[in-house]
């Protein structure tokens, strides 16, 4: 940019901060992707030179560098150098002693979010002044209304479709001066005018935050073209009715997230043996021989490894899918040794136990819950990953699998349509294998692809794979996502919005 806006980003968690932004940087309150995308931004767009000051709730018992007690002169100190630099953080009782962003309890977590809201919408902007507004999700989703009166272009980001509903008077009880810019909220039912919807009439906080900002995108073009083109039941007829008049006015677009940096063999230290593009063979064989040792799988090199990666929900995630399939897939390949891996918590995790222990499994598959680092080892271990989602805002376990090596078997659809498309060997494009109808037969044609590509000379798969390695490590990558927001702001800030 020429000259540098000054860009405030309203998130209700992050992973990390940029340790040269303010003092005391060492956070940690992560309830799902939105923290590990909020805080690969804010450091992308920190380390561009960009003027970004961030608003997060002070979670003061979730935040590593932060005494719960409240009268401890060296943390009061510690609050006002970063409110005094580039980092603003929201004062309340509401979040100050929570374990977890979420308590799982609506009124609570409605609690948190006007509390965080409040002190964003009365404080914080105000004292940052800045020249656009970046919120995510339902927490954040009355802020762009007031940016809509006080005439400051907002973005807001959807990462879930998730959304909360309140009434106006609960509202302003909490402390927001929601009469000064109620017509800009999404109200139930169409309010005749504040005085007759005050009291009963709710308001969404998902789609109110689409329905006032200047600009809405999703974390990937697809979703979004699924939403407006009504191929999610799930999706509410309010919130698909606003973000299409966005996208048909042009001011909705998709913009892919990214793995974080640590994910990358070259680096990655929570792996056995790291490698890259040039030495990939040889060394997922041997991270592959030690996670068999490990998990106590036949030690055999030449086994094909597919891995699990994606919590066990069969909502989204697809994995009765697997489930219908898991010992038809190890029988009709039983003499190449396949075998799966699965690093991942869920319900559907007992499923998958029921399943190793009634057909004796257990030399072929193992069941693991969610652990960050055996997880990471999974990547470097295996040939190929499972992510036959339903649907798919972004997803970044396909994307962490092309950069590893681990092609992905992943459902046409969302971010899995945007990133992964089918290998052709003898074209040398693709990176991945992809179903298009959702069922059980269809995730095992992917199967099956995959292991003809298995099956083919090893001169043929290393060739392949180190092209996918190369061009995941290119295109999948925080920058190329900053540059991304950095073009929409610039947009967002030349273009005339009317107020």
């Amino acid at each position: 940019m020429t000259q540098k806006p000054r860009i405030l980003i309203v998130t209700p968690e992050v992973t990390y901060l940029p340790e040269d932004m303010g003092e005391g940087t060492n956070y940690c309150a992560k309830a799902g992707g939105l923290a590990d995308v909020s805080a690969a931004l804010i450091s992308a767009l920190f380390e561009l030179g960009c003027d970004v000051h961030v608003a997060l709730p002070d979670y003061r018992s979730i935040y590593n560098d932060y005494s719960t007690k409240t009268h401890d002169p060296e943390l009061n100190k510690i609050r006002k150098s970063l409110d005094d630099e580039r980092i603003h953080l929201a004062a309340d009782r509401a979040f100050y002693y929570l374990d977890n962003v979420y308590s799982g309890y609506s009124d609570k977590d409605l609690k948190v979010s006007l509390a965080f809201q409040r002190e964003v919408i009365n404080n914080i902007i105000p004292r940052v002044n800045p020249d656009i507004i970046h919120c995510n999700d339902w927490m954040t989703g009355l802020i762009p209304a007031m940016a809509r009166q006080i005439g400051t272009p907002c973005l807001f980001t959807i990462h879930n479709i998730h959304t909360m509903t309140s009434t106006i008077a609960e509202i302003e009880d909490r402390g927001i001066d929601a009469a000064s810019f109620w017509k800009w909220l999404f109200f139930k039912k169409p309010p005749h005018n504040y005085e007759e919807s005050r009291d009963w009439n709710r308001v969404d906080f998902l789609t109110s935050g689409i329905f006032a900002a200047h600009y809405v995108n999703t974390v990937s073009p697809q979703f979004l073209k699924e939403i407006v083109e009504n191929r999610h039941m799930f999706v509410e007829n309010c919130l698909k009715n606003e973000l299409s008049n966005k996208y048909y006015e042009g001011c909705a677009t998709g913009i892919l997230n990214a793995p974080e940096p640590e994910f990358n063999p070259a680096v990655d230290d929570k792996i056995r043996f790291n490698y890259g593009p040039k030495n990939h063979r040889k060394q997922k064989i041997e991270n592959k021989l030690y996670l068999q040792k490990i998990l106590d799988l036949e030690q055999d090199e030449n086994a094909p490894l597919f891995f699990w990666p994606s919590r066990l929900d069969p909502v989204q995630k697809g994995c009765q899918l697997l489930a219908q399939i898991l010992y038809e897939i190890v029988s009709q390949y039983h003499d190449t040794g396949l075998q799966v891996v699965f690093v991942a918590s869920g319900p559907y995790q007992k499923h998958f136990h029921d399943i190793v222990q009634f057909h004796g499994l257990h030399r072929r598959v193992a069941v693991c819950g969610f652990n960050e680092a055996l997880s990471h080892q999974a990547f470097a271990s295996s040939d190929f990953l499972f992510m036959p989602s339903s649907f798919e805002p972004c997803g970044l376990p396909q994307m962490v699998g092309c950069i590893y090596g681990t092609l992905p078997i992943v459902f046409d659809t969302g971010g899995l349509h945007d990133t992964i498309s089918d290998l052709d060997v003898k074209d040398n494009s693709g990176n991945g294998f992809l179903f298009n109808v959702h069922d059980a037969q269809g995730l095992k044609w992917g199967v099956e692809r995959a292991m003809d590509f298995y099956l083919l000379p090893r001169e043929i798969k290393e060739q392949q794979i180190k092209r996918i390695m190369i061009e995941g490590v290119l295109e999948f990558n925080h920058s190329r996502c900053a540059e991304s927001y950095i073009s929409l702001y610039e947009k967002m800030l030349k273009r005339p919005f009317l107020v």
